[in-house]
Parts: structure tokens; C-alpha cells; sequence
């Protein structure tokens, strides 16, 4: 739990005085006020840090419409360390926790994980970059949590027990904070398969996601249904369908009018490789390069950033489908 910034001590109360009449008497209520309202509220530097804090967590726009993700791979690091700074200062501050979650996720993932799956590093240097981007995850993860916290106190500890239930508390308005957490959880859970108290983590992940689904399922242009194709392409054994995986793809697709290449991609590399399906493997990574970045202006950054992804699994097809053939049978 989060604890309450202390509350600055009172000064004994002066002598009873005369009242002042008229505009003095005015004055005087008004200072008073505003003297009660600063206890009562922040010092100046908390407001301070509350203002900026503001600012800084609406600042995420700027780097998803970009189209240089090396410039910002460059940027990100600073700007989350001066969200953990403020934090520490403001630890309360809805907006920051979100940005610190939501920003955490995504440099782990595009700029950290994606190195090491898809980079021509060495085994140590790739397990050195997993290691790194599980960290991320599970900070990106506490972020999240301690926000949930903020309306819900105790949900951590409900969702260990009871995850559909705790998560049916969180309303729409705390949709992206839902969202993000998840996301980051189930990035952990995903890179820590060697992990069994990650792996046990597996149900709320899904109850988060699944919550978040039914809150609204247009959030960020389909990006719940993309999250869902992962988690549903797993084995029956735990709890995953193809069928309900491929009823996600086309929701995402659907929603986004077919201008993010992640839902292609996410099933390429989940259900198509699976599958051993070939064919649907190259149809659905060409199908993501063929999207126009300036479609969808708002997530230029990302568009650009799965086409480097789909680009790179084509590159290492013949090391992820056992036969070389290329007569694969969607199904």
C-alpha cells in the first residue's frame, strides 16, 4: 500500500483577538482560507511536481506518432527516470503511475525484448537483454498496481485469490490503467516461463485482460483483442483455443479497419507458427508490410516498429517451421 505524504504539523492557535469589521474582517477569512486550504492540500513544491507531473504523463503522444524509433529509443530512458523522480516526490499521482506502466511496457518491449528475439546477438547477450526486459515488465507491473490501488485498496492481494471478482471492481475510467498493467504482466509472465510463481500468475493476467474487454472493446484501436490472440494461442492444457484466437484477430483487425500490423503479426508468430502453417505465416507478415504508416498517423511509431518485427521473423522463417516447403494449409 501507498502510503499518505505526512501531514504538516499545526501551530498552536494564537490568542482569541478582536474580530476585524467590513473589508478588514474580508481579508482576513480570505488569508485564513487559503492558509487552511495549503494544510489541508500540498506544500507549494508538491503542487509544483503535481503540475508537472501532469504534464509529463500526457507527454506519450509525442513518441507514438513518430516515425524514428532509434531517436526515441534514445529519449524514452530519460523521460522514465523523470516519472520514477517525480513519483518520488508525488508517489499518489494517478497519471504518472499510468505513464510509468504504460512506458515501461513499451520501451521493454519494442526497444529491450524485441533486440533479443530478433537481433544477431549471441546467446548470453540475448539472455542478458530477457533478463533486462522481464525487470521492466515487473517494474512496469508495480507501477500498475499501486494505481489500481489508489480506488481499490487491497485488489493486489484479491487478485492472488479471487481474479474475475477482484477485477470486476475496476470501472472505464481505469480502463487504461487496467489495460497496461495486464500487459505488463503478461509480458512477465511470458519471458518467465522458467518461473513458477510467474507462471501461477497466468489467471489474473487473463481476468485483467478479460475485464478490460468488456469495458470496452474499441480501447487503442482493438489492442485488447491483439492481447487476447497471444494469450488464447497457448496450449488447451492452459486454458488457450485457436478458435477463440482467430475470432480476436478478425475483432482487431476489425476495429483498427486494418491499419495496425500487429494483429497480423501476433497471429503470424503465435497461431500460424504453431501450426506449422507456412503459407498463413507469409500472407499475414506481408499483409502487415503492406499497411501505410500514415494511415493511422497516431501510432506511426508502432506501425513502423511491427513492420521491423514482421521483417525479422520472415528473415528467420526457415528456422521456425520444420519442413522448407512453402504449401502450408491455413486452418
Amino acid at each position: 500500500m501507498i502510503r499518505d505524504p505526512e501531514t504538516p504539523s499545526r501551530e498552536l492557535a494564537p490568542p482569541p483577538r478582536a474580530r476585524p469589521a467590513g473589508p478588514a474582517r474580508a481579508r482576513a477569512g480570505a488569508a485564513v482560507l487559503l492558509l487552511a486550504l495549503a494544510a489541508a492540500s500540498c506544500s507549494p513544491t508538491r503542487f509544483a511536481v503535481n503540475r508537472i507531473g501532469d504534464a509529463v504523463a500526457k507527454s506519450g503522444d509525442v513518441f507514438t506518432s513518430d516515425d524514428d524509433p532509434e531517436l526515441v529509443r534514445d529519449a524514452i530512458p530519460f523521460g522514465l527516470k523523470t516519472m520514477e523522480s517525480l513519483l518520488h516526490e508525488s508517489p499518489r499521482h494517478p497519471g504518472l503511475l499510468l505513464a510509468a506502466c504504460q512506458g515501461f511496457t513499451q520501451y521493454a518491449y519494442a526497444f529491450v525484448q524485441m533486440d533479443a528475439d530478433y537481433s544477431a546477438f549471441d546467446f548470453e547477450k540475448q539472455q542478458a537483454l530477457r533478463d533486462r526486459a522481464l525487470k521492466l515488465y515487473l517494474r512496469a507491473r508495480g507501477y500498475g498496481l499501486r494505481g489500481l490501488e489508489l480506488k481499490h485498496p487491497g485488489i493486489a492481494q484479491r487478485l492472488a485469490t479471487a481474479p474475475a471478482q477482484a477485477a470486476q471492481s475496476v470501472t472505464a475510467r481505469e480502463q487504461p490503467l487496467l489495460y497496461w498493467t495486464a500487459a505488463a504482466w503478461g509480458a512477465a509472465v511470458a519471458l518467465g516461463k522458467d518461473r513458477p510463481d510467474l507462471v501461477a500468475d497466468f489467471p489474473v493476467v487473463k481476468a485483467l485482460m478479460e475485464r478490460a474487454l468488456a469495458l470496452d472493446e474499441n480501447f487503442q484501436d482493438g489492442a485488447i483483442h491483439e492481447a487476447l490472440i497471444i494469450l488464447e494461442a497457448l496450449p488447451p492444457e492452459m486454458g488457450g483455443s485457436v478458435e477463440r484466437a482467430r475470432m480476436h484477430f478478425e475483432r482487431a483487425v476489425a476495429i483498427s479497419k486494418g491499419t495496425r500490423p500487429g494483429p497480423f503479426v501476433t497471429l503470424a508468430e503465435t497461431v500460424a507458427v504453431a501450426k506449422q502453417d507456412r503459407r498463413e505465416f507469409e500472407d499475414l507478415l506481408h499483409r502487415a508490410l503492406a499497411i501505410d504508416p500514415e494511415k493511422n498517423p497516431s501510432v506511426r511509431l508502432e506501425t513502423v516498429l511491427m513492420q521491423r518485427k514482421a521483417r525479422a521473423l520472415l528473415a528467420k522463417e526457415d528456422e521456425l517451421f520444420i519442413d522448407s516447403g512453402d504449401s502450408g494449409e491455413t486452418k
